[in-house]
């Protein structure tokens, strides 16, 4: 030890630690992409994170044909109407094995230039010769194609190249996207032999890639099937081992209302970690999946909340001019239809007149097989699923420090301080971090395990208000007063 000879000063880290606080109301989705409309595609079954529009449609295309290509309907939900950001996507649709290839076919030019009507062209596997199909044509060199505004593909003759000036014809080959051969299967996804991660196998690399961890599943135009919800359901309860998040899935909305309580219930939509919504919303000539605007909902209530999600989405402001059958078959639910739906544990919408089309509902999937507040309540679940996720992200840089009293006091105090701040914000009524006794057994402490038990009260949502009105003739007396 070097010698020293007047006053040493030494720093000591702070006892109580800042909470690292989890994300909320950030998706992540699975569904299928128009890729070749992208500026700069991604690598099929790759996570990517979007903070905007334009990079999301640089990423993966957009294309008005939503029940083709799913994430389209996303993007346009939570960027548009919602202004909402950011998410991370996930493309399941394969431009290299989802694909048909298009016998070469003759194709009028006019203005030298040739139009292609079919959508999903992959414009690398372009094929042009002449009408006689005898000289073959180089991109860049001889023609340039590119799409249009409606995703067609505009090919025009170089008046450099080896095309004639004033050829009328040319025949035409190529591949194209076919996003009806991608299944449920694609979008569950999983692991192969060779270590690949695919579907919603990939939510496990969402925060290892990214820091930021996505607490909302989604696969608009796939969760009413009940395999990808089932998955759905249990990735949200096991992310990395640790995370917590909630599967927004949708009640197949081709069911009457009368039946949707009893399909649920027969098709497992029941996790406690799961939202089952229902019917489909419309908006303007557009038609959303339920789960679609939720995502958007539920990130807008949280941002206007602070970033905690204590409050409830339902009776929140949808998008939203209507709800319809996958059919397009209107759907006027009145309060008491609605009420029906809750009680079956199903979200749904409601016009409240001026106020405007409302989601409607608290519960989550598990009602009403479970009425526990934390299995049962939206907000209150999802409080219980931050909580826990923030505990983990701060506490994780004191795993395999000395199992003292300074490590009790530290976790002890510091989350104390923190759900009083909760508390003080309204978004408990109540919270406390004991360490007992009981729960440290001197067998477990030997091993190194050591438990805190955490008391907390999330509020729950104020869902009936009743009012009791009474004549009273008292009041009588004032006529003769």
């Amino acid at each position: 030890m070097a010698f020293k000879h007047g006053v040493t000063i030494i720093e000591q880290s702070t006892s109580v630690l800042a909470p690292t606080k989890a994300t909320s109301g950030i998706p992540f989705a699975v569904g299928t992409a128009p890729v070749h409309l992208a500026n700069a595609a991604v690598p099929v079954n790759t996570p990517v994170l979007v903070y905007s529009y334009a990079e999301a449609v640089a990423a993966f295309g957009y294309s008005e044909d939503w029940s083709k290509y799913t994430l389209s309907e996303l993007i346009y939900s939570h960027f548009a109407l919602y202004e909402k950001a950011p998410m991370i996507l996930v493309n399941v649709l394969d431009p290299t094995t989802h694909k048909t290839t298009v016998a070469p076919a003759t194709a009028a030019v006019t203005n030298r230039t040739a139009v292609l009507q079919e959508e999903g062209v992959l414009l690398p596997t372009l094929i042009v010769k002449s009408s006689d199909g005898t000289s073959t044509y180089v991109s860049g060199k001889d023609y340039s194609a590119a799409f249009d505004e409606s995703g067609h593909v505009m090919i025009t003759t170089k008046p450099s190249g080896a095309i004639a000036v004033n050829v009328n014809q040319l025949t035409i080959g190529y591949d194209k996207l076919n996003p009806d051969a991608v299944e449920a299967e694609d979008v569950i996804g999983g692991v192969s032999v060779s270590g690949e991660y695919t579907g919603f196998e990939l939510v496990h690399q969402a925060y290892p890639r990214f820091g930021i961890l996505p607490d909302l599943l989604l696969a608009p135009g796939w969760s009413h099937l009940s395999a990808v919800a089932a998955v759905m359901k249990a990735k949200a309860g096991n992310i990395n081992g640790n995370f917590k998040a909630i599967a927004l899935t949708d009640i197949d909305p081709s069911q009457p209302y009368t039946d949707a309580g009893t399909w649920k219930a027969d098709n497992s939509y029941t996790g406690p970690l799961q939202i089952a919504s229902y019917p489909m919303l419309t908006l303007g000539e557009k038609k959303y999946h339920f789960s679609t605007q939720l995502a958007g909902l539920i990130a807008a209530t949280d941002a206007n909340n602070g970033g905690i999600p204590f409050v409830s989405p339902s009776n929140k402001s949808l998008q939203a001019d209507g709800t319809v059958l996958s059919d397009g078959i209107g759907q006027f639910l009145g309060i008491d239809q609605a009420s029906f739906l809750n009680s079956t544990g199903i979200v749904t919408a409601l016009n409240l007149g001026t106020s405007g089309w409302k989601s409607w509902g608290n519960h989550t999937a598990a009602y009403p097989g479970a009425t526990d507040p934390k299995d049962s309540f939206i907000p209150v679940r999802r409080m219980f699923n931050w909580i826990g996720n923030s505990l983990i992200l701060t506490y994780m840089q004191k795993v395999d420090d000395p199992m003292n009293k300074r490590l009790v006091a530290a976790v002890t105090d510091s989350v104390n301080i923190w759900l009083n701040g909760l508390t003080a914000s309204g978004a408990l009524l109540g919270g406390r971090v004991d360490f007992n006794e009981s729960e440290n057994p001197v067998e477990e402490l030997m091993a190194g395990k050591v438990t805190f038990h955490l008391h907390i009260t999330p509020p729950g949502p104020a869902q009936e208000i009743s009012f009791l009105l009474e004549y009273d003739t008292t009041y009588l007396a004032a006529l003769v007063a």
